[in-house]
């Protein structure tokens, strides 16, 4: 030894608490080699024999050796006592760490046997010992932040795992204490962390007090810290970054974060709570974690003389929270902290509850999925995260959707591009669940996906344009109320009503009425539900079937009200018809998903056809009408799905066979002309599932990096729960968006709606232009969708001739010249930033394009939906329209229509808005209610994104600056691409698109393969196609520009596939060449 004897060992001690420090640790080093640890282990028992366990020992020689008495229950066979020695630098055993070791013994004797636990906050290591003394666990590890307590940590493992005369003791399984416990210094469970092991249980007891003096917090932790401080670490905590560190309890809720991390799936954690907080909050701290918490053992200790709780009275003074305490062991009424702080000064004694709980993960897998999104990068949002459920349906249909959005946001940089169907994998998902659960063997052709059912509803009747259709009176509700009141109903059957008047008839929610008026009035189109007693079975959908394929007349029949998303599925009468019976050419099933647990708004809707003509031109309707539906929406209930579908085995049922349809329909109507138009001319996205080598640039689509601040919104918006209102109305953040970047004039009399995405507002402001009877006048150079959107809804058109000496910009010469000629003139302009060619309209230019529509009484409507990414606007200025408008008489009728996709640079979240200006308008436009509306997550998340937005500088800011660089650069190097290879550009100054004239191959005839011995003429009519077969590139042909022989190209790809696009565009000046 060391020491030559006892007395010189105490003689060290007395001196001061680290020079006991510093003697010990001589001792554990003999400890820990064999050859001397026999010895040292004697000399221990010597060192107790001489000095005992008094307190007086503490205050001589700085440490104190005792004994602590375990279970002496009658039966119990196990030690009775351990001898433990503690210093004044370390956490001295207590009522807590007791009272915390009687809630360990509330579970059965199994729940350590053969595990791997952790003990956090060991402090003299007497738990960890316990716990290996009585359950026999595989392996117990202690942890301590305080490098002194693991040092004597491991000094009372040998005092235990050794007899006095230093041999091992062996337990039932001839292991020692040795075997099963280790000891390490670690900040929580960093250890593990770093280690890469998991536990099966962890338990601790945690310091829930914040220091009255933050700044010691801040200090370097070493072994020669001073004692005052190294103490502190067992009564205190820091500010750990949680909304709990207001009640004291943040380190707690790092150490259920860090051990969902590294607990098994089935593991438990256990936890003192001291119930000063209150219980209610003690429990919640869990709950919100997704952490199922059951209270074991609950009593009432004195607060401990050294620990000044002057900071909770400070969390007092500062918030309504109220602390509990007690007076005394006895007293039963509640005190708060600082009368507590007032009667513990005056010398009284104050006590708290003291609660022990058990902890286990609701769903163990998708839990760890949610916290390892938020510790890569979004820590700030896990304050939002509520996993607290009273009702498990809500759970275990909340906590997956949330792991998987974490996974995708986490995982991906950016959402891909998704047919304007719907997203393949939600498609997939649904026909897998029809299979699986009804027998129907459906394909992802088989469905089209809507933002809701009244979009899809309508779209139908737009696509066939019927002159006359019966719809169930409960699903009117969202139909334009102008086809609800016409009464061309006797035009109609005489066959003189032009196609553009469409009467819609309501009809009873009973099948036997619908069928009599379908008798009567033989519609063109009919759309229906049925009553839950008819959809039992499948009598009366085979009775709507034959009487509609009699009478020549569609069949859209709505089962949302039937459609369960359950693993059992009640009878639903249509889905068995469909499992024996192909789907006639016909009809149409429509299912709107809303029922589920936990969005109650947010809604998907689906229709189902087995006519691939109708598939497409449905397809094609809604890539119009809506652009496509939310792909957040499409993966909440594509989650939901995927739940049902996950455990069950592939193909186990193999689908019946289907007899064919064999009778014979009347003659039906087909699509109506303006549809023909739009699906023979139109040039809308390609899509084709089988050629995922395709390349976008001919889609108003941004695929760049979603910026991390956009992640956390969307992932927050879902998160949360219980939102206030004023959290979800966006309305002053949308007013001072459009006010800061376009200078528009937003008061009490704007009218601001919203919608899914600036398409569908723009089809309503359509509609309103339709029914004044005005004429759309769209300059040449304009979206593409837009003007197709405009002739689909049978829009009286006219196109403003722009000249290339303009860059193809509007001028108000040339406005002027076409509004003379004009009735009751719509004036669309895309601006600050113009689509498609990129380029900036100064304020100067508006003035006088505005100044030119007061002048003959136009109505406006601006869209900035591709405006905020400006790169190259040297000398631009801004807009200022209150400025403009304000000189404007009479005033201008100006409708703002916007969209926050590229604004935010985000194409996960669909959000537009339109700003109106004038009564008669805002009328107008009520009249044609079908809009799918936001879902209060899009809003919270707009809401908060706008707000991140006016910080200056910010971090959203900051990535959209480097973003548009970016776009800068991008533009730069394709312009120079194409230009090499033939193309005349107009470089752009702003957005995501640019227009390029292929000079070099139109008119030139080329010959490619042997498909065309005279090869062909490339056009306008024909290079799209020519390009995209080539080279796997899309684009938009001056058809889709209104430039003649002016492409399109949108350039705001992810990296691979912009270098890859400008690989494509030189690979077909080779082929061309070849």
């Amino acid at each position: 030894m060391a020491f030559h004897s006892v007395d010189d060992f105490l003689k060290e001690c007395r001196q001061s608490g680290d020079a006991a420090y510093a003697a010990f640790r001589s001792v554990l080093e003999r400890l820990e080699d064999p050859n001397t640890r026999t010895r040292a282990r004697i000399f221990l028992s010597e060192l107790y024999n001489r000095v005992g366990s008094s307190d007086q020992c503490l205050q001589t020689y700085h440490f104190r050796i005792q004994d602590i008495y375990l279970d002496q229950y009658e039966g119990y066979q196990g030690r009775k006592k351990l001898t433990m020695m503690v210093i004044p630098s370390i956490f001295i055993p207590e009522d807590w760490s007791f009272t915390f070791y009687e809630g360990l013994n509330r579970h059965p004797d199994s729940i350590f046997k053969d595990r791997t636990v952790a003990e956090l906050g060991c402090g003299n290591g007497w738990i960890s010992i316990a716990i290996a003394e009585k359950w026999l666990p595989l392996k117990v590890y202690g942890l301590d932040i305080n490098p002194r307590a693991v040092k004597v940590s491991w000094i009372n493992l040998y005092l235990n795992a050794l007899d006095e005369r230093g041999q091992p003791i062996y337990d039932e399984e001839k292991k020692t204490l040795l075997d099963r416990v280790e000891f390490h210094e670690s900040d929580l469970l960093a250890y593990f962390k770093d280690n890469g092991i998991q536990l099966e249980r962890i338990v601790g007891c945690i310091p829930q007090i914040l220091n009255p003096n933050p700044d010691a917090m801040s200090k370097m932790i070493t072994e020669n810290a001073s004692e005052e401080f190294l103490h502190s670490l067992s009564n205190y905590c820091a500010l750990q970054g949680f909304v709990e560190d207001q009640f004291g309890l943040g380190l707690i809720a790092r150490a259920v974060e860090e051990g969902i991390s590294v607990i098994k799936p089935l593991g438990i954690m256990i936890f003192n709570m001291g119930g000063r907080p209150g219980q209610a909050v003690c429990e919640r701290l869990f709950e919100r974690r997704g952490v199922r918490v059951t209270k074991l053992w609950q009593t009432k200790i004195l607060q401990a003389a050294d620990t000044d709780i002057s900071a909770l009275v400070e969390i007092e003074k500062n918030s309504p929270h109220r602390f509990e305490f007690f007076m005394g062991l006895s007293g039963d009424q509640p005190i708060c902290a600082r009368t507590a702080w007032a009667y513990g000064k005056s010398g009284g004694r104050i006590s708290h509850a003291l609660s022990v709980y058990s902890c286990q993960l609701r769903q163990p897998a998708q839990v760890k999925i949610i916290f390892e999104f938020l510790k890569s990068g979004f820590q700030e949002i896990s304050s939002s995260l509520d996993l607290s459920f009273e009702d498990d349906s809500v759970a275990d249909e909340k906590i997956p959707f949330l792991a998987y959005l974490a996974s995708v946001l986490k995982e991906n940089s950016y959402f891909s591009f998704e047919p304007p169907a719907g997203s393949q994998r939600f498609r997939n998902l649904v026909a897998g669940f029809m299979k699986t659960y009804h027998r129907i063997p459906l394909s992802s052709n088989n469905i089209v996906v809507f933002p809701s059912r009244s979009v899809a509803i309508e779209s139908a009747l737009r696509l066939f344009s019927p002159r006359l259709a019966v719809v169930d009176e409960h699903l009117t509700r969202h139909l334009p109320r102008k086809w609800l009141t016409n009464l061309a109903l006797e035009r109609t059957a005489t066959g003189d009503s032009s196609e553009d008047e469409l009467t819609v008839i309501e009809a009873p929610h009973q099948s036997d009425l619908m069928i009599e008026l379908i008798k009567k009035l033989k519609p063109q189109v009919v759309v229906t539900g049925m009553a839950h007693f008819e959809a039992v079975t499948s009598s009366a959908f085979v009775h709507l079937l034959d009487i509609t394929r009699e009478v020549g007349c569609r069949l859209f029949l709505d089962i949302s009200d039937h459609f369960e998303l359950s693993s059992l599925p009640g009878s639903n009468g249509v889905l068995k018809y469909l499992a024996g019976n192909p789907l006639p050419s016909h009809a149409a099933i429509v299912c709107g998903l809303v029922k589920n647990q936990v969005y109650s708004d947010l809604e998907v809707a689906f229709v189902i056809t087995e006519e691939e003509a109708i598939f497409k031109a449905l397809s094609k309707t809604v890539e119009v009408l809506q652009g496509n539906t939310a792909p957040i929406s499409q993966n909440y209930y594509g989650c939901i799905f995927h739940e049902l579908l996950a455990f069950q085995l592939a193909d186990r049922h193999p689908a019946a066979e289907r007899e064919s349809e064999k009778a014979k329909s009347g003659e039906m109507i087909g699509f109506s002309n303006s549809a023909i138009s739009l699906l023979d001319n139109a040039e809308l996205s390609i899509s084709d599932a089988e050629n995922s080598l395709l390349i976008h640039m001919d889609v108003d689509q941004s695929f760049l990096p979603i910026p991390s601040p956009v992640k956390a919104a969307i992932f927050e918006s879902f998160a949360r729960q219980n939102m206030a209102e004023s959290e979800i109305d966006v309305a002053p953040s949308i007013k001072q968006f459009i006010k800061s970047n376009y200078g528009f004039p937003t008061d009490s009399t704007t009218e601001l709606v919203y919608a899914d995405g600036p398409q569908a507002l723009f089809n309503k402001l359509v509609l309103c232009c339709i029914q004044e009877g005005g004429t759309l006048c769209f300059p040449s150079g304009s979206n593409g969708i837009y003007v197709s959107a405009a002739k689909f809804l049978k829009a009286n058109v006219f196109s403003i001739p722009t000249d290339c000496s303009d860059n193809f910009k509007l001028t108000d010469k040339m406005l002027t010249k076409v509004l003379k000629t004009v009735k009751k003139p719509w004036v669309y302009i895309s601006g600050p930033t113009i689509v498609p060619t990129g380029l900036l309209y100064s304020n100067k230019e508006m003035e006088d394009i505005l100044s030119t529509c007061t002048k003959f009484g136009a109505r406006v409507v601006i869209d900035t939906s591709f405006s905020g990414l400006e790169f190259n606007s040297n000398g631009w200025g801004g807009w200022n329209l209150e400025s403009t408008l304000s000189k404007l008489n009479p005033p201008l009728s100006v409708s703002l229509l916007g969209g926050m996709s590229l604004n935010l640079l985000n194409g996960a979240l669909k959000f537009g808005f339109l700003a109106l200006n004038q009564q008669i308008l805002v009328d107008a436009f009520h009249s044609f209610p079908g809009l799918s509306k936001p879902h209060t997550t899009s809003k919270y998340a707009v809401k908060k994104l706008l707000n991140l937005r006016e910080q200056r500088p910010g971090e959203l800011l900051d990535v959209i600056a480097e973003q548009v660089r970016n776009l800068e650069d991008r533009s730069k190097r394709l312009k120079e691409t194409l230009e090499n290879c033939g193309w005349d550009v107009i470089q752009p100054c702003a957005g995501v698109s640019m227009v390029a004239k292929p000079t070099a191959y139109l008119n030139k005839t080329v010959k490619l393969g042997n498909a065309l011995k005279d090869g062909i003429k490339l056009d306008d009519s024909n290079i799209r196609e020519v390009f995209v077969n080539q080279t796997g590139l899309c684009l938009n042909s001056g058809s889709w520009t209104g430039i003649p022989g002016y492409c399109r190209f949108t350039f705001a790809l992810e990296d691979n596939e912009f270098e890859q696009a400008l690989e494509r565009i030189v690979k077909f000046r080779s082929v061309i060449s070849n």
